[in-house]
């Protein structure tokens, strides 16, 4: 037999497995966005991989060291990242709620950030009362997949790992076999692990020119203001299940960053401060503008201007995402611990990819980064960035009292969104203050408030309006 013919006995028994093992005949789903259609015969078989929790895989232990024991007697630093599974309802646009499944009632789940040969001692938690098994699988890690199996309603697993490389990382729930892992990574089980690099991160060169067009190499010091960015999309039917034919067919319901749509635009605060009028919106799309939303009121992202930023993006959804911020160009974009791009307007992602993104906002004003696939703009992926005060509130606020001299920014008035800011790192400038903001359960927020690192502008708003009214 030529090799030409083997190849294509290969690929045609591939697919004739696939179709075996999934439960569906040979479509070409992925490009062409047709549902996947299921014989009888493998429905049955699907629904008995359903009720044993997905199709078993047994993978060989690999080379890296894993056991827990070890790794603490090692010297290095440990860090206990400690999860459990809670489904719940958590709203959407539209006064609507839907199934979500989150790791410690958030939506995404904690953040966790370590340096660069640290070891993540990894605790799952499965609640008695939660209705299906879970797992994690952390993207930082480079061990064994097999750590990363299912776990039951009532039991808890564990596993160590050193985190070897530096960068941004994807978790998820995983280990529900090939089956549903989709749902609930879509539905919400998804997060962040920050790697910092062992001798810190690099100063921040921004090339800038003179007026004979002479270019200036200007040096910001690797210290930054840090957001974090997490994209993903919603599938849902109409009673806000998760819904897997639209993801095949990669027809979604929402665009959500940081598990809300449209989540970091004007509310009727800003509204107040920049038109006078809590009803006269300063922006296309408000849809979370009531104080009663409380942590899901939306709420902007506030820097300084000549600061460097330095945002943690990463893609947990199904579709690329495109990332621009209307306005103003990346002044840098890192993947893993190397520079892959100086002075971009617009930077590729594809699932389950971060980058580190880098820049200094020049001028006054408000800037808009957005997913650059006007279907995810529409959707609910735009963050709105003010730098400085391009609105002029500084006399009105030093004149009402509510401070006592003009500020470089109005996170020292509102605070920036508390789901918008990843855990401090070795080169971190600490935001002014941190609002209550994120698609979280009231028991999140009331363990927020009882620590008093956070302001709950719900409660602080309204004073500060009949000051300003009065």
């Amino acid at each position: 037999m030529n090799k030409r013919v083997s190849m294509l006995f290969t690929v045609a028994a591939v697919a004739v497995m696939g179709a075996t093992l999934f439960g569906s005949t040979y479509t070409q789903t992925q490009i062409t966005g047709q549902s996947i259609e299921t014989i009888s015969t493998d429905a049955d078989m699907m629904d008995q991989i359903r009720h044993m929790g997905g199709l078993q895989l047994t993978m060989p232990k690999a080379f890296a060291e894993s056991d827990c024991d070890v790794l603490e007697a090692s010297g290095r630093t440990v860090h206990n990242f400690d999860l459990y599974a809670q489904s719940v309802e958590l709203p959407i646009m539209g006064d609507k709620t839907y199934s979500a499944m989150t790791f410690n009632g958030m939506v995404p789940g904690p953040t966790i950030r370590v340096m660069q040969g640290d070891v993540i001692k990894m605790t799952l938690v499965i609640p008695d009362d939660e209705p299906l098994p879970h797992g994690n699988d952390m993207h930082s890690a480079q061990i064994t997949s097999s750590v990363y199996e299912s776990v039951m309603p009532g039991e808890t697993s564990q596993y160590c790992f050193i985190a070897e490389s530096a960068g941004i990382f994807k978790y998820h729930c995983s280990g529900v076999k090939l089956a549903l892992m989709d749902q609930h990574v879509l539905s919400g089980m998804y997060g962040i692990a920050i790697v910092d690099p062992a001798n810190g991160y690099k100063k921040l060169m921004v090339e800038k020119t003179t007026g004979s067009g002479e270019v200036d190499r200007v040096f910001y010091d690797a210290d930054a203001l840090e957001f974090q960015l997490q994209y993903s999309q919603l599938y849902l039917t109409d009673t806000g299940a998760f819904d897997q034919s639209a993801m095949f067919g990669h027809q979604n319901d929402l665009t959500v960053v940081n598990g809300m749509s449209f989540g970091y635009v004007p509310n009727m605060a800003h509204n107040l401060l920049v038109k006078g009028d809590t009803n006269k919106n300063i922006f296309v799309a408000q849809p979370w503008n009531d104080l009663e939303l409380k942590q899901y009121q939306s709420q902007l992202l506030f820097v300084e201007n000549d600061q460097h930023v330095r945002i943690f993006v990463e893609n947990q959804g199904n579709e690329p995402v495109f990332f621009h911020i209307v306005g103003e160009i990346l002044d840098r974009v890192t993947q893993g611990n190397r520079i892959q791009s100086a002075a971009t307007e617009t930077w590729l992602l594809g699932g389950s990819q971060g980058m580190i993104v880098d820049l200094v906002f020049d001028e006054p004003g408000a800037y808009a980064a957005v997913n650059h696939d006007y279907a995810a703009i529409f959707t609910g992926a735009a963050t709105v960035f003010v730098a400085g005060d391009p609105f002029n509130l500084n006399p009105t606020l030093v004149d009402a009292g509510i401070i006592e001299a003009p500020v470089p920014s109005y996170a020292y008035v509102l605070g920036n969104p508390s789901d918008a800011i990843p855990p401090s790192g070795m080169n971190t400038i600490e935001h002014p203050a941190k609002n209550i903001h994120g698609l979280y359960t009231d028991e999140v927020v009331m363990e927020m408030q009882e620590s008093g690192e956070y302001v709950a502008l719900w409660e602080v708003i309204p004073a500060v309006a009949d000051i300003l009214t009065s």
